[in-house]
């Protein structure tokens, strides 16, 4: 079991911040187990033995604890396979994390196709709380810190789906609701359900946003203002297009070469390579990398609780914790960086 550092909550001031007008505080980075939490010989993990994955994944987990990042979040259907992330991040709590459960905030997330018929998907009462029976088990957790409802569902009345995040909260099995990928009415249509019904209510929703995704500026964060709603943006990298991966071609190794993923070779646009290196030499002059002027500029709003990075490597979250050490965004570098954007 590793010692950890006794100083990795010395960080910056604004490193943990209320999740809206919660309680709960978040650190303004925090660590997605996604990809590189899979099995071997699956798209995410070609080439890998299990021993090498499994590793990885834990030196990723421990050095992020290390560095102050408290807050590790998965899904039902992360791995891949569904359920390897759970389970390989259940592993290494039970093994390298024991005496720490209560400095950690574990989330996972119920609402994509985890299995066949008719209840392994979507948002009804069946499906959330034997997925989250499923996910505690996987885990090796009595509770979650958040529990979320993945995506909206056009077929389930939203009472529905808000009685059952209810539940799992007055169960015990975890202290606190979320959303991710509402949209602003969505979640203000969730909200009200909850007053009206007398449901806990969430405390936080998961859109993705980025300097190339922006859509949450003209449509969430209104919702947000108004609710109270802490906001974790996942996606803030732009699956590695606001890296230095791309800024001068397509590697071979990358996730746009191949032929399952979010991120495609059309995606890879001559466009956003021209403003990812553009936004690359305002970095450099701030003394940062792109990717750390990418996640400052995501936490710049203070409605924005967290940005939710995923790591390939445990140099990669290093990287990534020192996102502060430059100080904020100037009026003149945020105006430079939306001429680029434009």
């Amino acid at each position: 079991m590793p010692t950890f550092n006794p100083d990795r909550y010395k960080v910056h001031n604004d490193w943990f911040r209320h999740c809206g007008r919660s309680g709960l505080k978040l650190p303004a980075i925090s660590l997605g187990c996604w990809h590189n939490f899979g099995d071997p010989g699956t798209d995410a993990a070609k080439h890998q033995t299990e021993e090498g994955i499994h590793d990885n994944a834990r030196q990723m987990l421990v050095t992020a604890f290390d560095n102050g990042i408290t807050h590790f979040d998965l899904a039902n259907n992360y791995g891949p396979k569904a359920g390897a992330a759970e389970t390989r991040v259940g592993r290494i709590l039970a093994s390298d994390f024991q005496g720490h459960r209560d400095e950690l905030v574990i989330s996972t997330k119920a609402g994509y196709w985890m299995w066949d018929g008719p209840y392994g998907d979507f948002g009804s009462r069946k499906y959330l709380l034997s997925s989250l029976d499923q996910s505690l088990r996987r885990l090796q957790l009595d509770y979650v810190d958040i529990f979320y409802h993945h995506r909206p569902d056009p077929n389930t009345p939203i009472e529905e789906t808000m009685s059952a995040l209810d539940t799992a909260v007055r169960s015990g099995k975890a202290l606190y609701a979320g959303l991710s990928n509402y949209h602003g009415k969505q979640l203000e249509d969730a909200l009200a359900a909850c007053e009206k019904h007398g449901f806990y209510k969430p405390i936080i929703n998961q859109p993705s946003y980025s300097m190339f995704n922006r859509w949450i500026e003209s449509d969430l964060l209104d919702s947000i203002s108004k609710t109270g709603t802490g906001v974790i943006a996942f996606c803030p990298l732009a699956q590695g297009l606001l890296t230095k991966k791309y800024l001068g071609g397509i590697p071979d190794d990358s996730r746009a070469k191949q032929e399952k993923g979010f991120l495609r070779e059309d995606g890879v646009t001559p466009e956003l390579v021209a403003k990812a290196q553009k936004l690359d030499v305002v970095a450099g002059r701030r003394g940062q990398t792109l990717a750390q002027l990418a996640l400052l500029w995501t936490i710049r709003d203070p409605r924005v609780t967290s940005a939710l990075i995923g790591a390939s490597r445990p140099q990669q979250v290093l990287e990534n914790v020192k996102v502060l050490e430059s100080g904020p965004l100037t009026d003149d570098e945020l105006a430079e960086i939306e001429a680029i954007l434009a």
